[in-house]
């Protein structure tokens, strides 16, 4: 049986324009040659990157965020997240960062967790989730707040309860199911300890090494 993968391919473009650019993120119009010879025009998001971590304690709960998210309005539950601000950044670092930031915690042990692309349709956001364990809190003074997120609320949450919140359609956030889900299946498949290596290649958001 052949192993299934995505495959890097990229279509002509007989023209390209960028409507609007953002603060972190733009709209792209690309007029794209089809396979049959015709052009269609698509217009999607670009976006920098971004990562995510499942923070996973000792008494296996996962370290979650509530935050008002405006696009949908709803609060949501996710995991601690954030974009690559810095072009070509190391996605370890910025993980770490941003659990720093937004749940002053710090890990020992990081790895690989999924890598996935959010939107493939309209957004070209890659987005890497990592897994954290071995978790304590971090030194230093709590990163301060502000906006959306100085209203955030942190729990602690055992995995099986996230993985029934998600299929009973309680809980949206994309890295947050992604994420849990794929935590249990690897557990129940090759093991944790298989699971790639924190500084792992990411070809959709390549990084120095």
């Amino acid at each position: 049986m052949t192993t299934l993968a995505d495959t890097p391919e990229e279509w002509p473009v007989t023209a390209t324009a960028t409507p609007f650019t953002g603060n972190k993120t733009g709209v792209r119009t690309d007029d794209v040659v089809m396979p049959d010879g015709s052009v269609a025009r698509r217009d999607y998001q670009t976006h920098p990157g971004s990562v995510a971590i499942v923070a996973l304690d000792e008494r296996d709960r996962v370290v979650v965020i509530e935050q008002y998210r405006h696009p949908v309005r709803h609060k949501l539950w996710e995991i601690p997240a954030g974009l690559l601000d810095v072009p070509g950044e190391n996605p370890l670092h910025a993980a770490q960062r941003e659990l720093y930031e937004e749940a002053h915690l710090k890990a020992e042990d990081w790895r690989v967790l999924v890598d996935l692309y959010t939107s493939p349709g309209g957004c070209d956001e890659a987005l890497r989730i990592f897994l954290a364990r071995e978790l304590s809190e971090a030194e230093g003074e709590r990163f301060a707040t502000f906006a959306e997120e100085a209203d955030m609320r942190l729990a602690r949450v055992p995995v099986a309860e996230l993985v029934e919140g998600a299929l009973a359609g309680r809980l949206h956030n994309t890295a947050l199911t992604a994420g849990v889900f794929a935590l249990q299946a690897a557990r129940t498949g090759t093991g944790l300890a298989a699971l790639r290596p924190a500084e792992a290649p990411w070809p959709a958001r390549p990084f120095p090494a």
